[in-house]
Order: C-alpha cells, then structure tokens, then sequence
C-alpha cells in the first residue's frame, strides 16, 4: 500500500508512469494504424505478413507498457477512477478493442484481408482513438 501511495505523492514517479503509458500508447496506436495503410493500399512492396510481424509484435509491447502503466496509475487512486464516467467508457473500449482483436485474429482475417478484415481493422483504430480520447478527459471529469 505504501508503494502506490508513493507512486503518487513522489515527485517524479507518476510523471514517469504517464510518459510510459503514453508511450505505450504511441507504440501500440503508430503500429496498428502502419498494418491498417498497408492493409488499405499504402506501401504496396511490402509483404503484409512480414509488416504484421513486426508491427503487431511491437504494438504488443506498447500494450503491455500501457497496461502495466496504467495498471498502476489505477492503483493510486482506485476509487476516484471506478467513479469516473471517462475511465469506466475506458475500460469498456478497451474490452471492445480485445473482442475485435481476438475476432480478427480467431478468423485468420490477416491471411484473408477481405471487406469483413478492412472493417475489423477500421474499427479497431477508431475503437482505440475513441480509448486515447477517454483517456485524456480521465482527468476532467
């Protein structure tokens, strides 16, 4: 307990913790919205199997970054953020952008990048800017 009430009142960690979390946001957003130009058009020479390789491995570690981050930025106040309307339509985004990530996934639509693909992918970047936009108005609300 002393740990996350450190992580609050210390003066550079929870600065610290917002710049991780957003750079794991940058990294996971950049990586997701690089495969989805591919998927679209853009960048036509490279192998799509080969940039989703790379992108969606590195878009995993901004995942983990952010929710590692975020994980403990929760637990320094809890209560406030369980009664905050932007954190709760966070989180709801956030199990939303799993859904439709396991959905694409479980549905190969990476091999098959048909109109059903194109719009998971769509969706999935709005879903997660929807997710960035919440996040921002956390501290509003």
């Amino acid at each position: 307990m002393f740990f996350f009430a450190s992580l609050k009142t210390h003066a550079w960690a929870y600065p610290a913790l917002e710049v991780a979390h957003i750079m794991g946001i940058a990294l996971l957003l950049g990586n997701l919205v690089l495969l989805e130009l591919r998927v679209f058009g853009r960048g036509a020479g490279l192998p799509v199997k080969d940039l989703a390789r790379l992108s969606l491995s590195v878009a995993l570690c901004g995942f983990m970054l952010a929710a590692a981050s975020g994980l403990l930025m929760f637990a320094t106040q809890p209560a406030e953020l369980l009664t905050n309307r932007a954190f709760t339509l966070k989180m709801l985004l956030l199990m939303l952008a799993g859904c439709n990530a396991a959905w694409f996934h479980g549905r190969g639509s990476l091999a098959r990048l048909d109109g059903v693909a194109k719009v998971q992918m769509l969706v999935s970047t709005v879903i997660w800017l929807a997710a960035v936009v919440c996040g921002r108005w956390i501290a509003y609300l």
